[in-house]
């Protein structure tokens, strides 16, 4: 497909899980993408010829996206490269899951830090960028919709970034620009195996919340990205789509 053909897209966060099938469907629909990675390059770099192997076009670029030098860096890179920027994925994200008992000020900024001043930091380098026709899909998450157990601050930072998505599709819809969120259930990645989170009882108890009665697969939420970015999209906006087989 070419849905997304002559498209520019950067995708935060993805060396590996949710932002790497996000970044390879992209390139499948037409994209090129700018893989974004903060620690893992050799994860992104390995995104990216996957990518290329499939006869798409793809870099990886390095940024912290809670620093605001980075961040511009990694805008100016996709500029530098491809000439345009018209896709923006907030995709990059960090869960600590703990009793509100255990709240400290480093697990609250950490958070805050990369959940939410990181998509504003992109949003901002990237809004001079983009003109009308161009999407920006913020990765949240259901958390916002069944608040489970210890998750105070990490359900507040994706509640924050609905929040927010609302006010930037007001603030860049009359530039032609739309911006929507996603927002998965359990996903299964490297990131939910490292964690713990499959095969233990927090599996048992989201598969048995959940309609369809699965978690996710990250090529369950992929298309759902690849579509708000293209035109068929287009009187899309300020929505938040939850992708979670219907649990709420």
């Amino acid at each position: 497909m070419n849905k997304l053909k002559d498209k520019v897209a950067i995708v935060t966060g993805a060396s590996k899980g949710i932002g790497a099938g996000i970044a390879r469907q992209l390139a499948a629909d037409g994209a090129k993408v700018v893989v974004n990675y903060a620690s893992s390059k050799a994860g992104a770099d390995e995104v990216v010829a996957s990518i290329e192997a499939a006869g798409g076009t793809a870099v990886a670029v390095g940024a912290d996206v809670t620093i605001k030098e980075e961040v511009e860096a990694l805008v100016g890179a996709a500029i530098d490269r491809f000439g345009r920027l018209d896709i923006v994925v907030n995709n990059s994200g960090i869960y600590q899951f703990a009793r509100i008992e255990e709240t400290t000020e480093e697990r609250y900024r950490k958070q805050f830090d990369i959940n939410v001043l990181g998509p504003l930091l992109v949003v901002g380098a990237a809004a001079p960028y983009l003109g009308a026709g161009a999407s920006i899909i913020n990765i949240s998450s259901n958390v916002t919709h069944v608040h489970p157990a210890e998750s105070a601050i990490y359900t507040g930072t994706k509640g924050a970034i609905d929040a927010i998505t609302g006010v930037l599709a007001r603030e860049l819809g009359p530039r032609g620009i739309r911006v929507n969120a996603v927002s998965p259930g359990l996903i299964e990645t490297e990131g939910t195996h490292t964690a713990g989170a499959m095969g233990s009882d927090f599996q048992t108890w989201n598969e048995a919340q959940t309609p369809l009665g699965r978690v996710g697969q990250v090529q369950d939420i992929a298309p759902i990205v690849s579509y708000l970015a293209s035109s068929d999209a287009g009187w899309v906006t300020g929505e938040i789509i939850l992708g979670s087989g219907g649990m709420r």
